[in-house]
């Protein structure tokens, strides 16, 4: 795919041109610190966050504490041992007996009271946190909509709004872990680190030093890995950002990407982003394991160090005075254990600097668009606003080029007037301006030079809402809302009454089919209008405007989507509308325009004629040679030059929510909601059938799960070498003590060696498991039609379950087995007192689970439905701004969110409540363990070393959990991510290859629907086709005619597979096509559609998208695009074929668009020709080109032609007319005309 890209950028066309030169590249924002991410926390969450950072200070002071009382405890058993073991006097003895259970009392006092200072203060500092985090993400949410919604239209023309999903789904989420829970955890490691470092200089500096010289190292190592993560974390965001927006657009697109075979090149594109940001994310985990592997061996090598000097010191001090002394047993372990749980503690911030890091990297982008100002702001509100708009409207020496693409000038000093009340009519040919005018009426954009005033005040000086609410609009590519029938109506007068609507219906022609429908006016439209035909949107979308009475009507090309019979209808209300306004219409067919006050001549972006239809057509000039060269007074053309962004705008992201991608979309669709959509129990086999995938990466997985198996069983050998050390120092042989001190200190370097190896490896294989599986199943996810917030979200929740978490839970899994183990082998009394505190936290922790899954059930939901909601007004922004409903989007969005919202801070409680038991019953259990051994000791005279080991080992699997729990959430969503996943990637889709022969060869191409009966998935009760029969011979054109919404499009969908019949058949040379090979089948037809979908690629990529098979020759791309007559226009452009359309190809008028649409089909050399009206979107000039492109293109093939403007059709060999899903009439046009039916009404009704 690379060389075909460089082929096509190869094409001799103003190659020498730089990009910079023909558009503008867009902003890059700046990066963020730490601090900057709360840059949006209110005053009360300031308070939240100080309070809580206070209490997590409470906590790791007590903490700390534990050092103090271990240190006195071991001191009164060690001397208890000695005091015994080394005489006989009961006396002695009994004493011994009394301070031991003194000292017993006090520990377990002492103890207790500590852990519930920690619980209380960790429950309040983790709800405190995760309380703040949740507001301030509410609130980003909210100020990005507002911001995105409020953006000028040239900012849509510079960002690439295709990763909203993304960034809403998953980078906010990054935001709420790096700015939550987790700060908290980490002021607590900082605070028990300093604590902890302090008290141990205190109680003897000497040997807190030596156990501190590897502290600047581990320091250096971790501010190293902090700075490189945030680098590579933002360009693995971005990365992902771009990715999100390919899948975007190749599902909005997805019927265009299946027709021409390019799935696999979408596949292609997606896939190569998604390597470059796992390359980055491999670069990350690498330093990290770096950095972790340091850790590791420096903490174990601090041990064996310690040690060492320790027991030299407290030897040494054992020859001086009692009051002289500063080392014996206990303070030894109070400094040990202080040092060393302050460096174990601050080793442990490591996976949090990779938290941090990444909110940081996915803050950027974000608040970079929250702090950016548009230049036409519609948030300020300090226009001026008059009781009356008389409707005036001047444009004045208006020069004008698009923001995106400065080089290309659209207006030269254009100047026209339009009285109030006065209809004026904007024609020119395709790219003229006549669209920019009125975009500049509605002020999308400011002029370069120039003024548009109206009622004679500068559009600048008003009150932009006040003024738009006073504009009715329709365009040319209607856009509704997934909303019922009444409230998009409503959308045009939010204060109108049902009667109100129903009499814009009425005016509109849409009363009528609308209450054919079950529910009438409260029967939903769908995602973008899908439930209903290109007429009856474009009827609802007139209706809308209506319904508001505005001032000033701007129709672009409003009547093109409609049948004769109705566009008659239609355009008699829109006449009538008219006489209650100032009308300015846009259009084509200049048989619209006749009745107009004026006609204004657009060329070369300034006003050339102007006059009367009879007036023009007397000067015989530009108007004059329009209209001679329209081959009918029907021209259904819509055109407008909109190089910024087409009524759907940027990147629209969604696709990702509703899955029924519209009544002209696959036939997956209902099925594959199910899948998507469903699944809320957690399948205990998803995780395990998602790594399955991930065969050929066993030996990494393996490895990975063995180095995090031995990286868990060190802190067990350690508790088992500590145990020994304190048994050596009840001992008054100096050499002994030497001896095995020395052998212990090996043993605690070997520990920390073999950690340190296994940590490296531990997160490099999991890290190279994952880049792997995301990849993989972002593949196959958008391959089966999958949705983009779910693309992104999806694959990023399924690391909280795999990767590196796997290996912090295997960590944490084999550390607590291997101590349960240890201490069970070496006293199994003393370890069931300490585990009897389990059930406990097991409890509270399934009770967090419980909830954690409601809360992740309830994020997706309302994930799915706020950004649904969001990207429906993003794509159709030109639409939302001209109605003026970027409030109503807004609030929308924001109600979806507050559920969700209000669950996830009641779950804040619960998971204060597991987090604080998580911490607190390591002392409580600590200090029942040691007073149970310390009875046993004394009763029973079990040797104490096994009392320190079993104890020891309890406070290594404590701190494991509560490693592990610090990452539950993440795991919990991971599963139900994992979960999803697997019912998609086992899902069979309902439409397979009939042949694995992908080089299947038509004999004749004779193509034949026998008795097809058809409903959409989606709306089951409704028969679009009923028995419907029709054979099209070999090298034939039939064309298919009939009112809106009669089946005309969807005869041309089921040829091409995009659904099955429910009944009947629809076969090729006598065999069903479902038992073809799908690729082969599509391979033979060439489709251009009413609506073109383009890509966010070069004009000459567009072109060659007709053919995925190859690589496209450049000659053969100038040959398609000359008999499509857009080459002269492309060689025209700065950059020629190299010209990037943009998302959609909103660099491109809707001609322009249309064109490059016929150039794509006839690229590929298809056996069968389907248009569905292909010249719609012409001119008259170009259309007579085309048409003449066409007719040339139709010789022997198989043509199967759709239209309303029968002029198009008169030649065809068959006409079916489609009527109450059946064929009707049939014939040719002369013979249908003699019948006097449908047809011949039809053919009146265009006259």
């Amino acid at each position: 795919m690379e060389n075909q890209k460089y082929e096509y950028s190869k094409l001799p066309i103003k190659e020498t041109v730089t990009k910079s030169e023909n558009e503008k590249p867009p902003p890059e924002y700046p990066s963020v610190s730490f601090l900057q991410l709360y840059k949006y926390s209110t005053n009360l969450n300031k308070l939240h966050l100080a309070i809580g950072s206070i209490f997590c200070c409470v906590s790791a002071i007590g903490n700390s504490v534990l050092s103090l009382l271990f240190g006195d405890v071991t001191n009164v058993i060690i001397n208890y041992v000695a005091n015994v073991n080394f005489t006989t006097n009961g006396t002695v003895v009994y004493e011994a007996e009394q301070i031991l259970n003194d000292g017993l009392i006090k520990f377990v006092a002492l103890s207790c009271f500590m852990g519930i200072l920690i619980m209380a203060s960790t429950y309040i500092a983790t709800v405190l946190f995760n309380y703040s985090a949740l507001s301030q993400t509410f609130r980003i949410r909210e100020l990005f909509l507002a911001k995105v919604l409020n953006q000028d239209i040239s900012w849509y023309d510079m960002n690439q709004t295709g990763d909203f999903a993304s960034r809403v789904a998953d980078d906010l989420k990054k935001i709420e872990e790096g700015i939550g829970e987790k700060v908290s955890i980490v002021i607590f490691y900082g605070v028990v680190f300093l604590t902890s470092i302090l008290q141990g200089l205190i109680l003897g500096w000497e040997l807190a030093l030596i156990c501190l010289i590897s502290f600047p190292v581990t320091t250096a190592t971790m501010g190293f890995i902090s700075w490189i993560s945030t680098k590579l974390t933002k360009q693995e965001m971005d990365a992902y950002g771009e990715a999100g927006a390919i899948a975007e657009e190749t599902l909005s697109s997805i019927r265009t990407v299946v027709a021409f075979g390019g799935q696999q090149k979408e596949e292609e594109r997606y896939n190569k982003l998604l390597l470059f940001a796992c390359k980055n994310n491999i670069k990350r985990l690498f330093f990290n394991g770096i950095s972790n592997g340091i850790m590791w061996f420096f903490l174990y090598a601090n041990y064996s160090l310690g040690f060492w000097y320790g027991v030299r010191l407290i030897i040494r001090d054992r020859m001086l005075p009692e009051d002289e002394v500063d080392y014996d047993p206990g303070s030894m372990v109070a400094i040990f254990f202080s040092i060393s749980t302050g460096t174990w503690y601050f080793s442990m911030v490591t996976p949090f600097i990779e938290t941090f890091g990444m909110a940081k990297g996915a803050a950027s982008k974000i608040f970079g668009v929250i702090s950016s100002e548009p230049t036409i702001n519609l948030s300020k509100g300090n226009g001026a606003r008059y009781k009356k708009v008389n409707g005036k409207i001047t444009l004045k020496d208006v020069h004008f080029t698009y923001p995106s693409r400065p080089d290309v000038k659209i207006l030269h000093g254009l100047n026209l007037t339009i009285n109030p009340g006065e209809t004026v009519a904007l024609v020119g040919s395709s790219g003229c301006g006549k669209s920019t005018c009125i975009q500049l009426i509605q002020r999308y954009y400011d002029p370069d030079l120039g003024n548009v005033y109206i009622d004679d005040h500068k559009v600048t000086d008003l009150d932009l809402t006040w003024m738009r609410s006073h504009i009715g609009v329709v365009g040319q590519e209607p856009v509704l809302f997934e909303a019922t029938i009444a409230e998009n109506i409503r959308m045009g007068c939010k204060d109108a009454s049902q009667s109100d609507i129903e009499r814009a219906a009425v005016k509109a022609n849409a009363d009528s089919f609308i209450k054919l429908f079950p529910e009438g006016y409260n029967t939903l439209v769908g995602e973008r209008g899908a439930q209903l035909s290109g007429g009856q949107k474009q009827r609802i979308a007139i209706a809308r405007a209506l319904v508001r009475e505005p001032s000033i009507l701007l129709l672009d090309e409003a009547t093109s989507a409609l049948d004769a019979s109705s566009e008659a209808i239609v355009q008699a209300a829109l006449d009538v509308a008219s006489n209650e306004c100032t009308t300015v219409i846009v259009a084509h067919r200049l048989s619209t325009v006749r009745k107009a006050d004026r006609i204004l001549v657009i060329s070369s972006g300034k006003v050339h004629e102007e006059g009367t239809h009879d007036e023009l057509m007397q000067k015989k000039g530009i108007y004059f040679e329009l209209v001679t060269a329209q081959v009918s007074e029907d021209n259904n053309d819509d055109e407008a030059i909109v190089p910024a962004l087409q009524n759907q705008s940027n990147g629209s992201i969604n696709r990702q929510i509703s899955i029924e991608l519209n009544s002209k979309s696959l036939s997956m669709a209902s099925a594959s909601k199910e899948i998507l959509e469903g699944s809320n129990e957690i399948s205990k086999s998803s995780l395990w059938a998602i790594m399955k995938y991930n065969s050929p990466e066993w030996w990494a997985i393996v490895i990975g799960c063995i180095s995090s198996v031995v990286t868990g069983a060190a802190m067990p050998m350690y508790g088992i070498v500590f145990g020994d050390v304190i048994g050596v120092l009840a001992s008054n042989d100096d050499d002994y003590i030497y001896q095995r001190t020395n052998r212990f200190s090996i043993f605690f370097l070997l520990i920390g060696i073999v950690t340190a190896i296994a940590t490296l490896f531990q997160t490099l294989m999991f890290k190279l498991f994952l880049s792997q599986e995301m990849a993989y199943f972002d593949e196959k996810d958008h391959g089966v039609g999958s949705l983009c917030a779910r693309l992104s979200a999806e694959p990023a929740s399924v690391q909280g379950a795999t990767g590196q978490r796997i290996g912090t839970i295997l960590n944490s899994l084999s550390t607590v087995l291997i101590a349960l183990g240890t201490s069970f082998f070496f006293e199994w009394r003393v370890t069931f007192v300490s585990i009897c505190f389990s059930p406990l936290i097991v409890l509270v922790y399934s009770l967090e689970e419980k909830f954690k899954a409601e809360e992740t059930q309830g994020h997706y939901k309302s994930l799915q439905k706020s950004t649904k909601i969001a990207v429906e007004a993003i794509n159709g922004i030109r639409t939302v701004a001209s109605l003026g409903c970027e409030q109503i989007f807004h609030n929308l969005y924001m109600a979806e969110i507050v559920p969700y919202q209000k669950m996830a801070q009641r779950n804040t409680h619960i998971r204060g409540v597991v987090y604080g038991l998580s911490r607190s019953l390591l002392f409580v259990s600590y200090a029942a363990s040691l007073y149970y051994g310390a009875m046993l000791i004394k009763d029973e005279g079990i040797d104490y070393v096994r009392v320190f080991i079993v104890c020891e080992s309890i406070v290594c699997s404590s701190w494991s959990l509560s490693q592990a729990l610090a990452f539950s959430p993440n795991f919990q969503k991971g599963l139900v991510a994992a979960n999803r996943i697997s019912n998609l990637l086992s899902r069979v889709p309902t439409i397979r290859d009939g042949s694995s022969n992908v080089e299947e060869k038509w004999k004749h191409g004779q193509i034949a629907y026998d008795k097809v009966h058809f409903s959409y998935p989606l709306r089951p009760s409704i028969d679009v086709l009923k028995g419907l029969d029709i054979s099209v011979l070999q090298g034939k054109m039939v064309a298919l005619v009939g009112p809106s919404g009669c089946g005309k499009s969807t005869i041309v969908q089921l040829l091409e597979r995009f659904y099955e019949p429910i009944d009947g058949t629809v076969s090729v040379d006598g065999k069903n096509i479902d038992s073809m090979n799908l690729a082969a089948l599509r391979s033979h037809l060439g489709i251009v559609s009413q609506e073109p979908n383009l890509f966010s690629r070069t004009i000459a990529d567009n072109i060659a998208y007709g053919d995925n098979t190859r690589v496209v020759p450049e000659d053969e791309i100038i040959i398609a695009a000359k008999n499509a007559n857009i080459h002269t226009f492309i060689t025209s452009l700065p950059l020629g074929y190299g010209t990037k359309l943009g998302d959609k190809g909103t660099q491109l008028s809707g001609g322009q668009k249309q064109r490059v649409a016929i150039a794509r089909a006839l690229v590929r050399n298809p056996k069968v020709l389907l248009l569905d009206e292909a010249t719609s979107a012409l001119d008259a000039e170009s259309e007579k080109v085309v048409q003449e492109a066409l007719d040339n293109a139709k010789k022997g093939r198989t043509c199967i032609t759709i239209a309303h403007r029968l002029t198009t059709i008169q030649d065809a060999d068959l006409i079916c007319v489609i009527n109450h899903g059946r064929v009707a009439e049939m014939g040719t046009h002369s013979e249908l005309l003699n019948l006097k039916g449908i047809y011949y009404n039809l053919h009146n009704a265009h006259h």
